[in-house]
């Protein structure tokens, strides 16, 4: 049976999206259950969480006895948010920033106080102080419900790619080029910092070897999001993503239009930004999983090779489309805001999704991702669980894709 220790969860960025993350989880505890196999804990010992991933991985530290009320409380989370309980969305809020933004463009050399963000981010900070509590997470490492919580996010202060984490062991941290890792009793402060989507959201300055930096978004230049989780001794990784798995047809929906708004470029950066990522990563992996099946004899500890399994869930629908639907859902100040920027159009639905914090869209995700893990529930329970699946012959069965990268090797890549 796999070790629940050296099972790590990753959870990537989004804003909006990492709803459907919710959805994945929410379906794993009911494969847990259908197989008799709710035994309280979370199945994961260490969490790895970027964004709005990080707080989806504090709503797991903190619940880490009980896996079913983690799963519970995320998926009630996420389906009664409203934008308003992230960012401000009245008129005096949402008016002044935007006119700070148009007066920086446009009378930039005569103001002396550049905006700092499009949006201000503190009511997050206000439900974070209600929802996370630190001391939970230090009892549940102590106790052993699970062995590392890690967060990261991107010092703009010199470039250098932060993960701050908490582990009930000694783990000596790690230095690579242009990232590095620092022990950290994890606060709302870390996890505000790295779910400070850029541009929209404002910087926070967090302590770093005896100073202070200025953090936002940790899915920035994140070139190797699975690296935390291997160096905190994972041997095996579900990874949840945010990215959908394009399938032929897709792009014959997506409106043709003229020349792209401002908004479809932004999605497009954004996209560079969230969702990349993690698939570059597993590519890498892909091919040293390649090298090391031929040259089996450097696959050891000793030289910091050794056997990961890797997993991977992400959207079976375009997460775009979907927001296209719901994108009149975003408050009035808001949408009055991204108009003129064609974040309210189909084409710029991409852009949009990331600030679409509202239950109809949210929800829409949550369903996605209960109903994307529960249609690969038998690749699921042996992966954690090592459950077995059925012995099915019939073409169906034949037929299904598996996700998982079978036994791979792939070296501590950190």
């Amino acid at each position: 049976m796999p070790a629940p220790k050296t099972t790590a969860l990753i959870m990537m960025g989004g804003g909006a999206r990492a709803a459907y993350q919710a959805g994945v989880l929410h379906g794993l505890a009911r494969i847990a259950a259908r197989h008799g196999l709710d035994r309280g804990r979370i199945p994961f010992g260490i969490i790895c969480g970027t964004s709005a991933g990080a707080i989806n991985g504090a709503g797991m530290a903190i619940h880490a006895a009980n896996f079913r009320a983690a799963a519970d409380s995320l998926a009630a989370l996420w389906s009664g948010i409203h934008a308003e309980d992230v960012y401000r969305t009245g008129l005096v809020g949402v008016g002044a920033s935007g006119a700070r933004w148009l007066s920086a463009l446009a009378f930039g050399w005569a103001i002396r106080r550049a905006p700092r963000a499009l949006f201000d981010n503190a009511p997050l900070g206000g439900m974070l102080a209600e929802l996370f509590d630190a001391e939970r997470v230090q009892a549940s490492l102590d106790a052993g419900d699970f062995q590392a919580f890690a967060v990261t996010a991107l010092s703009y202060t010199t470039g250098r790619h932060v993960t701050f984490y908490q582990s009930h062991r000694r783990i000596h941290p790690w230095r690579r080029s242009q990232r590095l890792a620092v022990e950290a009793r994890i606060g709302i402060d870390h996890l505000l910092a790295s779910s400070s989507i850029p541009f929209l959201f404002p910087a926070l300055p967090l302590e770093l070897e005896g100073h202070h930096e200025w953090f936002g978004d940790g899915t920035m230049r994140q070139m190797s999001p699975l690296s935390p989780a291997i160096h905190l001794g994972a041997s095996r990784i579900l990874a949840v993503g945010a990215a959908s798995r394009q399938r032929p047809g897709w792009f014959d929906t997506v409106p043709a239009g003229g020349y792209p708004s401002l908004a479809q470029v932004g999605g497009q950066a954004l996209a560079s930004i969230f969702l990349d990522g993690l698939s570059a990563d597993l590519e890498r992996l892909q091919h040293i999983n390649s090298l090391l099946s031929r040259m089996p004899e450097i696959a050891n500890d000793r030289e910091g090779w050794r056997p990961v399994q890797v997993m991977t869930i992400s959207p079976s629908e375009p997460i775009e489309a979907i927001a296209a639907e719901h994108v009149q859902r975003l408050p009035r100040t808001v949408r009055a805001l991204l108009a003129p920027l064609g974040g309210t159009e189909a084409r710029g639905a991409a852009f949009a999704s990331y600030l679409l914090f509202e239950p109809e869209f949210t929800q829409a995700l949550i369903a996605l991702g209960e109903q994307d893990a529960m249609a690969q529930e038998h690749e699921l329970a042996a992966f954690l669980y090592g459950v077995i699946p059925p012995d099915e012959s019939d073409d169906t069965a034949a037929a299904r894709p598996s996700t998982l990268d079978g036994e791979p090797s792939v070296r501590a890549l950190a």
